[in-house]
């Protein structure tokens, strides 16, 4: 096993087209042993946002701190500490910081297989 505590892991800025005021810390990927999912947690600033995108894998999104929202194709659900969602394959989407303060999330997406 291995335990990690968020506050270790670098806070990595996304510089992608269409993210702003976003960071990523990988808090469990393949480098440390992780043979099948990887865990991230996001953070957006006030303002913030990740790209919207789409990708063939699915993945499963926590809300831990603050408020956001999650912008898909059947249009915007709101988020808020506790909540999950599902973003199945394939659908564009996009995760937006509502709130004054920071919006935190985990995000859970398969290793892609080499």
């Amino acid at each position: 096993m291995k335990k990690k505590n968020f506050s270790e892991v670098l806070l990595e800025p996304v510089n992608i087209p269409g993210a702003k005021n976003t960071g990523i810390r990988w808090l469990i990927a393949e480098k440390d042993g992780a043979p099948n999912f990887a865990l991230r947690m996001f953070e957006l600033e006030k303002d913030g946002c990740t790209p919207y995108h789409s990708h063939a894998w699915e993945h499963e999104v926590f809300a831990v701190e603050g408020t956001g929202a999650v912008v898909g194709e059947s249009g915007e659900i709101p988020l808020n500490p506790g909540d999950a969602v599902l973003v199945p394959p394939n659908e564009e989407h996009n995760f937006t910081n509502k709130g004054d303060k920071v919006f935190k999330f985990l995000c859970i997406i398969p290793i892609e297989k080499k």
